[in-house]
C-alpha cells in the first residue's frame, strides 16, 4: 500500500489516540449526517458517488460540515486512492509529489486517485495552476474544500473544471443525533464508558456547536474527560459550552455577509433585524469600533439630510465606544443602530455625491467662472477675478437670485434631489422656492427689465 494512501480511513480498528471527531467519521454514505440536499436519494452528488462516475469538485461550506469526510467517502466508495494535503502547509513541490504517487498507483493497480486539498483558497494562482494539467489529463481527480466563496478565491480555470457543491451548517437536531451516536458507539465512540447525559445537556451541546459537527464532538469529549464518574453533570456541559462564539471569521465571507445584513436592515427600517445582526457580529468577536465606523457610513448613505441627527448620534456612539469601551460603548452603538433603522431614509446626498464625482471626473479641468474666483492681488483684479460677484448676504433673503455657481458647461446640472421624507421635505420646498427666484431673475434679465 502506498505510504500516503488513506484507505485505512475506513478501517477504524485501531482508534489509538485520535480525537473523537476523527474516530466518528462514517465509513459509508449511510452513516453520513446532514447535507440531504446533496446526498438524498436521487440527488446528483449521491448518484455520481454510487455510480462511480466521479468528477472534480469543490466543497464550499462552514467549518465542521463534513467536507473532508465527504471527500474520503467519495474516494473510498469508488475505489480510488486518496491523497490529501492542506493548502496552508503545502506547495507546488507537494503537488508534484502527489502527481507522482497518482501515476504510480495507476501504473501498479489501474486505480484513479482523488487529490483532496483542504483550505484550497489558500493556494495562490501559480499553485492552483500547478495541478490543472494533471486534472485535465485524468491523472488526478481534484476535490477541494473551502470556507470562502470560490467565485472570489479560486481561479476561473480551476472553477471551469470542477463543480461547486455548497455544504450547509448542520441543524441542532442532526448534531444531537451525532452526539447520541458517539455516546453509544462501543468501538469508535464513548460507548464502552457507559456515560449518561441529560437531554437538556445534549440540546445545549448541539446548540453551542453552532452547526459545526467537529466542535460538537470535541466538546462532548472534553465533557466526558471532565466527568468524574459515568454521569456527565449538566454543570460540566454548561462549563464546556460557555464562551462559545457564533461563526464570524473576521475578514472572511461571513464577516462581509453579516455587515451587509446589518446595513440592509438599517436601510430597510428594521430595528429588530439591525440589532440582531449587530449582536451576531459582536458575539462573534467583531471589533465594536469597526461596527461604529460602518454605522457612521450608514447615517450618511441611507438617512442623510432626512434626519441629520442620525449622523450626530452615530458619531456619539463611536466616541462612547472609544472613551468607555465595552459594554457601555456597545449599548451606545445599539442605540445608534436602532435610531437609524427607525429614522426617515434618504440616499439623496449619497446619490448626488456619486453623480457630482462622476461629473468632475468625466468633464475634465473646467475653469472656475471668473466671478467666483478669489482676487487677492491687483493683477487678479485687473483680470476681472471676482468681478460681478454678488455677496449673498447683501441680497434680499440672503439669496442672489439668478447667480450661477457651476462652470458654464455644467450650468444646468442638478445633482442633489431631496426625497419626500423627513427634513428633506422642507429642504426640497426651500430649493424649489430658490429655483423659482432664479427663474424669475433670469427671465427679467432676458427681457431687459
Amino acid at each position: 500500500m502506498h505510504p500516503m494512501q488513506n484507505d485505512d480511513l475506513f478501517d477504524n480498528d485501531d482508534p489509538g489516540g485520535r480525537p473523537l471527531a476523527d474516530r466518528m467519521r462514517p465509513a459509508g454514505l449511510d452513516g453520513y449526517i446532514g447535507q440531504e440536499h446533496l446526498l438524498g436519494e436521487g440527488k446528483p452528488l449521491r448518484r455520481a458517488i454510487e455510480s462511480g462516475r466521479l468528477h472534480s469538485m469543490i466543497f464550499w461550506g462552514p467549518p465542521g460540515t463534513g467536507k473532508t469526510t465527504l471527500a474520503r467517502l467519495l474516494a473510498g466508495s469508488s475505489g480510488y486512492a486518496f491523497e490529501t494535503m492542506s493548502a496552508v502547509l503545502g506547495g507546488v513541490k507537494d503537488i508534484r509529489a502527489a502527481v507522482d504517487k497518482a501515476r504510480h498507483a495507476r501504473a501498479q493497480s489501474g486505480r484513479g486517485t482523488v487529490l483532496f486539498i483542504d483550505e484550497v483558497h489558500r493556494f495562490n494562482k501559480s499553485q492552483q495552476d500547478a495541478f490543472l494539467p494533471h486534472v485535465e489529463d485524468g491523472t488526478l481527480l481534484f476535490v477541494g474544500a473551502t470556507t470562502e466563496n470560490p467565485s472570489f478565491e479560486l481561479n476561473n480555470a480551476l472553477l471551469s473544471r470542477a463543480r461547486v457543491y455548497v455544504l450547509k451548517s448542520l441543524p441542532a437536531e442532526a448534531l444531537k443525533t451525532l452526539l447520541q451516536r458517539a455516546l453509544s458507539d462501543q468501538k469508535q465512540g464513548l460507548g464502552e464508558r457507559h456515560l449518561t447525559i441529560s437531554e437538556e445537556a445534549l440540546d445545549l451541546l448541539a446548540q453551542a456547536a453552532d452547526g459545526d459537527a467537529r466542535r460538537a464532538l470535541n466538546q462532548l469529549e472534553i465533557a466526558a474527560d471532565l466527568a468524574e464518574s459515568g454521569d456527565i453533570p449538566d454543570a460540566v456541559i454548561k462549563e464546556v459550552a460557555a464562551g462559545q462564539v457564533r461563526r464570524f471569521d473576521k475578514g472572511g465571507e461571513a464577516f462581509y455577509d453579516q455587515i451587509s445584513a446589518l446595513h440592509k436592515s438599517v436601510r430597510g427600517s428594521s430595528p429588530d433585524g439591525a440589532l440582531y445582526w449587530l449582536c451576531r457580529m459582536l458575539d462573534g468577536g467583531c471589533d465594536p469600533l469597526y461596527v461604529a465606523r460602518r454605522v457612521v457610513r450608514m447615517a450618511s448613505e441611507d438617512i442623510g439630510n432626512a434626519d441629520p441627527r442620525g449622523l450626530e448620534i452615530a458619531l456619539n456612539a463611536w466616541q462612547v465606544q472609544e472613551r468607555l469601551g465595552s459594554p457601555e460603548g456597545e449599548l451606545a452603538i445599539a442605540q445608534a443602530v436602532a435610531y437609524l433603522a427607525c429614522a426617515p431614509k434618504s440616499n439623496a446626498v449619497y446619490t448626488a455625491f456619486n453623480q457630482a464625482m462622476a461629473s468632475a471626473c468625466d468633464s475634465g479641468s473646467l475653469e472656475v467662472p471668473v466671478h467666483l474666483r478669489n482676487a487677492p492681488t491687483r493683477l487678479m483684479k485687473e483680470l476681472g477675478y471676482g468681478k460681478a460677484y454678488r455677496y449673498a448676504h447683501d441680497e434680499p433673503g440672503a439669496f442672489a437670485a439668478g447667480e450661477t455657481y457651476l462652470p458654464d458647461q455644467l450650468r444646468d446640472a442638478r445633482f442633489y434631489r431631496p426625497v419626500e421624507r423627513g427634513l428633506e421635505i422642507k429642504i426640497a420646498d426651500k430649493l424649489a422656492q430658490l429655483r423659482e427666484l432664479d427663474r424669475q431673475a433670469i427671465e427679467r434679465n432676458d427681457t431687459g427689465e
